[in-house]
């Protein structure tokens, strides 16, 4: 863990927040999280939900689920394997629709209707840039900090212009914003509005129920409303609808087979000037 001159606890809840992120952020590996909802599964059965991946693709990543114990694998008999979600897996489940609902937002409009679970990629693209979360949490204390300063906050082991870097990249990704070279840094208001999503994953990441989200003590909003209830449209035409959940339900969201990862690069509705490029 880089050292930072946060308060342990902080840089404790920034670490365990990063792992988590970590987790579901490479490639394929909220599809397959959601095409593991209900029932535990054989491997022939999840590969066909997940068809456009090969064999040898598949295999890694269940087992790098499984070493971070969001999966679990039963052997039955030699010849009957089946894998579903462990309690900590099902309980990272409801924490999808709030980053739905923060990109419904927040990020700039497509030039067709997102899958839910292209919102989903799309956003953890932005949330896991190096320094990202470290610099979020500490502009959310403080109004406004210099770049020199927000260094010795985040970085203050390193040579404090490593810090324009990965600012450089949250201002272009629209979630923090300046008014140009010398001028403090401060959240965005898209950066701002990822309390409910970066809350739920501190609670989850220690194990908390996530509706202590709204205590934390940095990203907590006592007072919020639960998000509505979120539905995308398919990447592709599919005779299914698409999953509605409320945010925090027990129920899990229904995956949907074909809807495709969008590899467009993206950023907030802040990062763009009017009339800009789109993605």
């Amino acid at each position: 863990m880089t050292a930072t001159a946060l308060p342990p606890d902080t840089e404790a809840d920034i670490a365990r927040v990063t792992e988590a992120l970590a987790m579901i952020t490479p490639r394929w590996n909220v599809r397959i999280l959601l095409a593991l909802s209900g029932p535990p599964q054989r491997y022939s059965e999840l590969a066909a939900k997940v068809s456009w991946l090969q064999n040898g693709q598949v295999h890694p990543k269940l087992q790098a689920l499984c070493d971070s114990g969001l999966v679990q694998r039963t052997q039955h008999t030699a010849r009957h394997v089946t894998y579903g979600h462990t309690e900590r897996g099902a309980a990272l489940l409801p924490v999808l629709p709030l980053i739905v609902a923060w990109a419904e937002e927040h990020l700039e409009t497509a030039e067709r209707p997102l899958a839910a679970i292209e919102q989903i990629e799309d956003s953890l693209t932005l949330l896991t840039r190096r320094h990202a979360a470290a610099i979020l949490w500490a502009l959310k204390t403080r109004s406004e900090v210099s770049g020199r300063a927000l260094a010795r906050i985040v970085m203050p082991a390193s040579d404090w212009t490593n810090i324009y870097p990965p600012l450089r990249q949250l201002v272009a990704d629209g979630l923090v914003d300046t008014k140009g070279l010398g001028a403090p840094y401060r959240l965005s208001a898209a950066g701002d509005g990822l309390g409910p999503v970066l809350g739920a994953l501190s609670a989850w990441s220690a194990g908390k129920p996530l509706d202590r989200a709204v205590h934390h003590p940095v990203w907590g909003r006592p007072k919020a409303m639960p998000p509505k209830p979120w539905v995308s449209n398919e990447s592709r035409p599919t005779p299914a609808a698409p999953p509605r959940l409320q945010a925090g339900a027990s129920s899990r969201p229904t995956w949907q087979s074909r809807a495709l990862f969008s590899h467009a690069t993206v950023r907030p509705l802040e990062a763009l000037a009017v009339g800009g490029p789109r993605r």
